[in-house]
C-alpha cells in the first residue's frame, strides 16, 4: 500500500484539515516513514515503549491517538531524540489522530465506549471549539449507580472506576467524552443527564459532580481511549489489505 495513499485516505477518514484541536496535537503525518506500508501497530501513545515494540515487530507505520510533540518546540535530545533515532532508523511513520479520533461517528473513542455502556447514542454531548467530541444517549432501562460502575468497569476491561456519587437514585442519562472530560460536568448538569462517564478530572470536580447534581466515573485516560485506535486500525487493515495489531500499554492513569 503507498504510505501517501493511505495517509490521504485517513486525513479525509477523520476529517484532520477541519477538526480544531490543541496547538501541540498535530494531527496527521508527524513523521515521515517508508513509501509503502505493509505492517501496521496501533497504540494509545507515541511513547518510547511504544515505537521500540513497534519497530521490534516490524512495522511500517505507527498510527497512535497521542502524538510526540505534547512537550513543545524542545531540542532534539534525550528522549525525543531516540523516539526520533528509533522512527527514523527502522523507516517507520507516525501518524497521530487526536480529538478527531475522540470525536469520529464511526470509529470515535467516545461512540465507541459509549456503545460498550449498552447506550442507545441521542445525541452530540461535549464540543471543542465547536467541534462535537462526545455523545449522550440513555440505557434501556434505569439502573442504579453502583450496579452502572460496575458496568463502566466492564466495559473499559475491568479496571477501577472512581465514581463520585452526585446523582439522582437510577441512571438513564448518560454523557460519554474519554480522557480529561471532567470539564464537561456543567453542560452535563444544564442537559439533564444523570451522569457522565470520562477519563480523568480535575480535584473540583468531585464538588462539582455532587453540587449539580451529576453522577461522575473516572474510568482512566488510557482505558477509555484504547476503543479508537483499535477500532481504526482494523479498518484500514481491512479496507487496504494490511496486517496490524495493537499495543496495549496502559497507564493506570
Amino acid at each position: 500500500m503507498k504510505s501517501e495513499s493511505l495517509f490521504q485516505y485517513l486525513d479525509r477518514y477523520l476529517g484532520i484539515a477541519a477538526h480544531p484541536d490543541y496547538a501541540r496535537a498535530f494531527n496527521g503525518l508527524q513523521v515521515q516513514g517508508a513509501d509503502e506500508v505493509h505492517r501496521l501497530v496501533a497504540a494509545v501513545d507515541a511513547s518510547e515503549a511504544a515505537i521500540s515494540a513497534a519497530a521490534a515487530k516490524g512495522a511500517d507505520l505507527l498510527l497512535v491517538h497521542h502524538g510526540l510533540f505534547w512537550d513543545g518546540l524542545v531540542p532534539v535530545t534525550g528522549r525525543r531524540y531516540r523516539k526520533l533515532r528509533l522512527l527514523l532508523g527502522h523507516g517507520m511513520g507516525l501518524y497521530s489522530a487526536h480529538l478527531p479520533l475522540d470525536g469520529h461517528a464511526e470509529v470515535g473513542n467516545c461512540v465507541l465506549l459509549a456503545r460498550a455502556l449498552e447506550l442507545e447514542p441521542c445525541g452530540r454531548f461535549g464540543a471543542f471549539q465547536g467541534a462535537d467530541i462526545g455523545w449522550w444517549g440513555t440505557l434501556a432501562a434505569p439502573e442504579e449507580p453502583d450496579r452502572f460502575r460496575v458496568r463502566v468497569a466492564e466495559a473499559v476491561g475491568g479496571g477501577r472506576v472512581h465514581w463520585v456519587p452526585g446523582g439522582p437514585a437510577r441512571i438513564e442519562r448518560v454523557g460519554v467524552v474519554t480522557g480529561a472530560g471532567g470539564s464537561f460536568l456543567q453542560e452535563a448538569a444544564a442537559a439533564e443527564l444523570d451522569a457522565l462517564v470520562t477519563g480523568e478530572g480535575a480535584h473540583h470536580h468531585h464538588h462539582d459532580a455532587m453540587e449539580q447534581g451529576v453522577h461522575l466515573f473516572l474510568a482512566g485516560h488510557y482505558a477509555t481511549e484504547t476503543f479508537g485506535v483499535r477500532a481504526l486500525g482494523a479498518h484500514v487493515a481491512e479496507r487496504f489489505g494490511l496486517e496490524w495489531e495493537f499495543l496495549d500499554q496502559p497507564t493506570g492513569l
